[in-house]
């Protein structure tokens, strides 16, 4: 039961930190939450919970969105520019793969930082060539993709302020959550702490096989 019980507590963490309003843009425990999936979860748990948690809440964020606030999040390109979010997303369970629940803290960290800069280069790039909301800024060379990563489009503040508060969380959730998930992992059973010693052979017994033998 705990197998399951911590990792769907982490889910609804997370879903909790996607309210809007309750944390600043871009400081999201979902860049952790995808790295610390591929680190700590098992098989498919891996893959399904962090990426249909964050399914479900873009439903209702985009519902929020676009009925509430009246933005134009339902158009084809920001549909494939959040299309490319889920494409990061499964880019940091693969290199959270590539770590061990038992890494050092600081290797975690480390993980999750590179997790947050990969997914920023992502989703930013997708923004870019996309370009949802029709800015100008964002043409389609080289001077607008730096632009995009960087200063951002005009009246909006400046996307380097967005990427500290990916770092930020990125850094503060992974420490948060590779803690947390140290702490409420199951204990391992003594057979899975010592293995079985391999099979002994059976001790060679000092008469023949078949009994005493006649003379």
């Amino acid at each position: 039961m705990a197998r399951i019980a911590w990792p769907l507590l982490f889910a609804l963490v997370f879903a909790l930190t996607r309210i809007p309003g309750l944390l600043p843009p871009n400081f999201s425990a979902a860049y952790a939450f995808a790295f610390c999936a591929g680190v700590f979860f098992r098989g498919a748990l891996a893959w399904w919970l962090p990426l249909g948690t964050l399914a479900l809440t873009d439903l209702a964020l985009t519902a929020w969105y676009a009925f509430g606030l009246g933005y134009d999040v339902l158009s084809t390109p920001a549909l494939l520019a959040l299309g490319f979010n889920y494409v990061a997303y499964a880019a940091l369970i693969l290199l959270g793969r590539c770590f061990k629940p038992h890494s050092s803290l600081l290797t975690l960290l480390g993980g999750g930082l590179l997790g947050a800069i990969l997914f920023y280069l992502i989703t930013n790039t997708a923004a870019w060539w996309f370009n949802p909301f029709g800015h100008p800024e964002y043409t389609r060379t080289l001077q607008g993709w730096l632009r995009a990563l960087t200063l951002g489009a005009s009246g909006w503040p400046p996307t380097w302020e967005f990427f500290r508060n990916t770092l930020l969380s990125s850094g503060l959730f992974t420490a948060l959550f590779s803690v947390a998930a140290r702490l409420t992992a199951p204990a391992e059973s003594p057979a899975e702490k010592d293995p079985l010693p391999a099979a002994q052979e059976p001790e060679e017994s000092a008469e023949p096989e078949g009994g005493p033998q006649p003379a």
